[in-house]
């Protein structure tokens, strides 16, 4: 070879120096003498290593390593054989528990392998990437990060959004998603992909945040906000074809802007204060109102029982004088007769009465006069001794 050594005294080096040992001084490129007796800067003497001897020695040992030299053809096959296995083994991979494969062929896709042991050809004709389709990733909307890929500044642009009644409401909020087409996830949408669901979940929220008044954002609506925003985004990247799928939209804060939150918590403050005298008013009305339907009720009641008595008792008493009537037509003396007698009794009977005789007739020897109040007022006395003595 060119740098092999001679024996031979008039051997020359890769400098066209003489490289035979003995009395001969060549120059070496330090402009020191080959010979034995040299010594390099460093060494004994002032002078380094000599540089010769390094590289003969190299020179036998990669000839042992190769039987037949280094020229030979041999040596070269099994070089050229030992690097097509490494080279054919460099496509050797292994996808983890939830990993998937997607392999492309000089940057077209291919193919995509599952988990577990898999081959592609190696560098450069095809090569592999691994995406995890069971991994939860969580993107968060906080104002920590830039709004907009490419924008300087605090990223608070990003959560504060306009309500359906033209109030500003700062709101962070959270999206968890997995990625549930390699493919589409790698190939369609721009890296990284995480911008892109970023960017696709604010302008999801805005437009729902758009559509709502400020107090259900703030109170009750969080939920329906949630729902929204994740149906909405879902229909976004499934029209951008991005291989992903929404699990969840929290909301972690709702907020006024920070330069108007006290006098907003006024405002808060008042209303509940309404809702606080509203309730009360309301828990008022419910006590009054039934007890002042039940009063009425209960006078319908009372003058439907009136009218009732008064109809039925004016129904017997037009009863009883159509029976009366129709006996009078029967026997007109006798029922004048029995109509004066009741009459009289109904009059007479809570009245004191005392019987006076016209002294005419057989009976004219006899006192005419009997006070019958007196004989009721000495048998009522009697009576009641009588039940003393018992």
């Amino acid at each position: 070879m060119p740098w092999q050594d001679n024996s031979g005294g008039g051997g020359r080096n890769p400098w066209g120096q003489n490289g035979g040992q003995g009395g001969g001084r060549g120059n070496n490129p330090w402009g020191q003498g080959g010979g034995g007796g040299s010594r390099g800067p460093g060494g004994p003497g002032g002078q380094g290593p000599d540089l010769d001897d390094l590289i003969r020695k190299g020179q036998e040992r990669l000839k042992r390593m190769l039987p037949g030299g280094m020229g030979g053809a041999r040596g070269i096959l099994l070089l050229l054989v030992l690097f097509l296995i490494v080279w054919g083994a460099s496509g050797i991979y292994s996808n983890k528990p939830g990993m998937r494969g997607v392999v492309t062929t000089f940057g077209q896709f291919t193919a995509i392998t599952g988990e577990g042991l898999n081959y592609h050809l190696p560098f450069p004709i095809q090569s592999v990437e691994q995406v995890s389709v069971e991994k939860i990733h969580e993107t968060k909307i906080d104002g920590s990060m830039l709004g907009r890929r490419g924008r300087t500044g605090s990223g608070l642009e990003e959560t504060l959004m306009l309500t359906g009644d033209e109030n500003i409401v700062d709101i962070q909020f959270t999206v968890f998603w997995r990625v549930s087409d390699p493919q589409r996830f790698l190939f369609n949408i721009e890296r990284p992909q995480e911008m892109t669901v970023r960017m696709a979940a604010e302008s999801a929220l805005r437009d729902v945040i758009g559509r709502t008044p400020i107090e259900q954002a703030l109170t009750t609506g969080k939920g329906v906000i949630q729902g929204e925003t994740l149906e909405l985004l879902q229909q976004t990247l499934d029209r951008y074809e991005a291989g992903v799928l929404v699990n969840e939209v929290q909301l972690l804060e709702v907020d006024p802007p920070q330069q108007v939150i006290a006098a907003f918590r006024d405002v808060q403050a008042a209303e509940a204060d309404r809702e606080r005298i509203r309730n009360e008013a309301q828990a008022y009305a419910n006590k009054v109102i039934p007890e002042a339907r039940g009063q009425a009720e209960r006078m319908l009641q009372e003058a439907q029982a009136y009218r009732e008595q008064v109809v039925a008792r004016a129904e017997g008493q037009a009863s009883r004088f159509l029976s009366i009537y129709d006996s009078y037509q029967g026997a007109e003396s006798v029922t004048k007769r029995r109509m004066y007698l009741e009459t009289m009794e109904e009059v007479l009977s809570g009245m004191d009465k005392i019987i006076v005789g016209t002294g005419t007739g057989t009976d004219g020897g006899v006192v005419p006069y009997l006070p019958l109040d007196q004989l009721n007022k000495g048998r009522a006395q009697a009576g009641g001794s009588s039940q003393g003595g018992q």
